[in-house]
């Protein structure tokens, strides 16, 4: 995972027009494979500090080499990488102009303005595929581009309890502490992320075999309600709305976090197998052999009589006892870990993922690590998270606009 290699998107260009999350956590992953990706941010002006508005989202902010705060946010910096950035203000007509031009050369579009904010500016779907036959133009929203609810602003905590995972999410609501509750990050807008990447890398694909461009719609909402996954499918099936579990599994007993005598831990028992080799491990055999509990479907139907059981028993030993036991009989289990804990993890530290790389104003920069391991075409840390217009004469430069042309842009604020 270095900089030098074979890519898989090595020359492929990227004109990304998205901003926060959803869709620069797509070109951040497109980029990690090796596009060159280009992340066009509005011009700082009077009455905006310019850029990705992600730049700002803090602190915590990065510190410089004496130690002080710079501008770019955490936020900004973990969904930013492989990039280089352009500044262009496409609320003016050489702006527009300027964008087209680019699209000219480029392979993939990513845009998250509302509905109707492209065809504005002069740069929807048809014009710019009329421009670029071959361009992949993906577009990225709340709610789509049809429907109702289209030209509604999205956000991710609204999506969120708009598609029901707060539905699902949280503890019960008959138990101390039960009620709606949030994932603990923007879930919807980091899945509609990689459904984006998927659908862009289909559609290369069906490029370089037809020659033909096509545009994508992607939507929050959609996304949110595809990774509802097997409980979409529990609703689908039954008619029945499942509800919140807590911590414990709708479909699955016992798989949920037991305390024990010094803190708590996670059992996720998958089979029925492992919940014999589970019993054997508590000292409780007679468990695995109750008709009641046998299989996962009773146990499931009997989960108010089993896991009060097994609270009793798991409070009897530690946790460092228990997680010993349970790993050397290979029932699945787990410490509970802060973000401390789990970057200190000495498996998670030999998997790589944390990645560290040099920045012009810290010196060097850890990131999160792409969890994407490749044999032949690894992931690559070419580039940190660009500053604010960072390339602008690089790139421009690349497509034919001379140092003239530049400083007239720059006058004018287009750039």
């Amino acid at each position: 995972m270095t900089a030098n290699g074979p890519q898989a998107l090595k020359g492929v260009r990227v004109l990304d027009l998205s901003r926060v999350l959803a869709g620069p956590w797509s070109t951040q992953i497109l980029g990690d494979l090796g596009a060159d990706v280009i992340k066009v941010e509005r011009p700082p002006s009077e009455r905006h500090r310019g850029g990705d508005d992600t730049r700002g989202w803090g602190p915590p902010f990065l510190k410089d080499s004496d130690g002080a705060d710079t501008h770019e946010a955490a936020y900004y910096l973990g969904t930013n990488r492989n990039k280089r950035s352009l500044t262009i203000d496409i609320g003016t007509e050489r702006g527009q102009d300027l964008v087209r031009q680019l699209v000219a050369g480029c392979d993939i579009f990513v845009e998250n303005y509302k509905v109707g904010d492209m065809a504005r500016y002069g740069l929807d779907a048809e014009r710019l595929l009329a421009i670029n036959p071959k361009l992949i133009y993906c577009s990225i929203t709340g709610f789509g581009q049809t429907g109702p609810y289209r030209e509604r602003a999205g956000y991710d905590y609204a999506i969120q309890a708009m598609g029901g995972l707060m539905s699902i999410t949280g503890e019960r609501d008959d138990l101390p502490g039960g009620g709606p509750q949030k994932v603990g990050v923007a879930v919807a807008d980091l899945f509609t992320g990689m459904y984006s990447t998927v659908a862009i890398l289909a559609a290369l694909r069906h490029r370089d075999q037809t020659g033909e461009g096509q545009v994508i719609d992607m939507a929050l909402l959609d996304a949110q309600i595809a990774m509802l996954a097997n409980l979409g499918a529990n609703y689908l099936v039954t008619g029945v709305a499942p509800r919140r579990a807590g911590n414990a599994h709708q479909n699955i007993v016992p798989y949920q976090v037991f305390e024990v005598a010094d803190g708590y831990l996670i059992l996720a028992v998958g089979n029925d197998s492992q919940f014999a080799k589970f019993c054997a491990v508590a000292g409780v055999p007679e468990l695995a052999a109750d008709p009641r509990f046998v299989r996962n479907s009773e146990r499931v139907r009997s989960r108010d009589v089993l896991v009060p059981m097994l609270a009793r028993v798991m409070k009897e030993r530690s946790k460092a006892d228990w997680l010993a036991a349970l790993e050397a009989a290979k029932v699945p289990c787990g410490p509970i870990n802060d973000l401390a804990e789990a970057f200190a993890d000495p498996h998670v530290q030999a998997r790589g993922m944390a990645v560290e790389m040099p920045h012009p104003l810290a010196g060097s920069l850890k990131l999160v690590a792409s969890p994407l391991k490749m044999s032949a075409t690894p992931v690559s840390y070419r580039r940190p998270p660009p500053l604010l217009g960072e390339h602008s004469d690089e790139i421009l430069a690349e497509f034919g606009i001379d140092a003239e042309q530049r400083s007239l842009l720059r006058k004018a604020g287009v750039v």
